[in-house]
């Protein structure tokens, strides 16, 4: 098979997009979508953080993670508490909710992790994984 720039960039964009659809679906019964997973884990790993490093961290925009955040909050999966030494910022931690859905969430995800990885030796693995970590540091110069 001949490489081309634009069969690489379709691909993934392919890879991106059924992978989403299929978290839309297996997460819908928790009313969260497949951009909403990732705060609730970045919170599960240290919770406390501002909204603005949870922003940072996932790489949404400010906006899209306050509506994400706002929705996670209707959802009674997050609660905010105000950030004793900025009163201006708020400091983000799981709710009681929460916790109880996040062994669930991980299944769903180790789920899908496992299935578009079934065809794949060990070996194809860790070179897949190792050559989009380059391809993902190299596109992070793309923001600056």
């Amino acid at each position: 098979m001949k490489y081309t720039t634009m069969d690489f960039i379709k691909l993934n964009n392919k890879i991106y997009r059924n992978t989403q659809m299929y978290l839309d679906k297996v997460l819908k019964k928790y009313q969260i979508s497949s951009g909403a997973y990732p705060y609730l884990f970045m919170l599960e790993k240290g919770e406390g953080i501002s909204q603005n490093k949870i922003s940072k961290e996932i790489g949404h925009d400010k906006a899209m993670s306050a509506r994400t955040i706002t929705k996670l909050i209707k959802l009674g999966y997050v609660y905010k508490k105000g950030d004793d030494r900025d009163n201006r910022a708020y400091r983000l931690y799981l709710t009681e909710k929460a916790r109880e859905v996040m062994p669930q969430i991980h299944k769903e995800i180790g789920i899908l992790g496992a299935f578009i990885t079934e065809d794949l030796s060990e070996e194809e693995k860790i070179i897949t994984t190792k050559a989009l970590s380059k391809i993902f540091d190299k596109t992070r110069q793309l923001k600056e």
